[in-house]
């Protein structure tokens, strides 16, 4: 990500708010207070500026396919049992875990064309999004859905460390394209996706991701 994006891209508009109230700050710092504090606040306020950002992004029009639901590194490619709030049966599935630092783009993306078919929010824990057991433990928003290829896939938004704050705008029965933005998650978090038993994972630990444009999986 090329640090122009932070000013040549739209801005989410959760980050709206923040960036105002830091520049408000920034400048009663400046004027009434220390100028150096100033520049303190003004720095927090560029960083929220390119934390917030929102870049367009280049869809893959491949069919049979799912893309990252994230920007960021991924953690774990696993075989797991689905969480038990959407229904999903007890045969465990493949779980790509990506990880999200403050410095990546934290807008969240559809993975496939499809229709959401069941939505639920765990109250939990507030561990590191790196940690194993952060995606059963920690506070996370689970979203499952039906592709339009007639795959059974489930992603979830999940609280990390310092993130205190996850944004879902999906609703049950929202037919949506590959792509779209469907959330935010404040400010440091993780992104997890289970395939359906007939699709393989196409990236390793450790690649990079960019949410919306990286092929993350595929039919078999």
């Amino acid at each position: 990500m090329k640090a122009s994006d932070a000013v040549l891209t739209p801005i989410h508009k959760e980050g709206h708010r923040f960036i105002a109230a830091f520049f408000a700050v920034s400048l009663l710092l400046f004027y009434f207070i220390m100028p150096a504090l100033g520049w303190v606040g003004l720095i927090i306020t560029l960083w929220c500026i390119y934390f917030f950002r929102d870049p367009n992004r280049f869809v893959p029009t491949t069919e049979g396919v799912l893309v990252s639901p994230a920007d960021g590194t991924v953690s774990a490619v696993v075989d797991v049992v689905p969480p038990a709030e959407l229904g999903m049966g007890d045969e465990p599935r493949v779980r790509i875990s990506i990880f999200l630092s403050v410095f990546n783009v934290h807008v969240n993306r559809v993975p496939a064309a499809g229709k959401i078919t069941g939505l639920a929010y765990v109250h939990g824990k507030y561990l590191s999004a790196a940690a194993e057991e952060a995606g059963e433990e920690n506070e996370r928003q689970l979203v499952r859905m039906t592709t339009e290829d007639g795959d059974d896939i489930a992603f979830a938004q999940v609280a990390g460390l310092i993130a205190r704050r996850i944004i879902c705008d999906l609703s049950e029965g929202d037919e949506v394209a590959r792509g779209d933005r469907f959330g935010l998650i404040r400010f440091g978090s993780r992104t997890d996706i289970y395939l359906d038993k007939g699709m393989t994972a196409a990236v390793d630990v450790g690649q990079t991701m960019i949410g919306g444009e990286t092929i993350i999986a595929h039919r078999a």
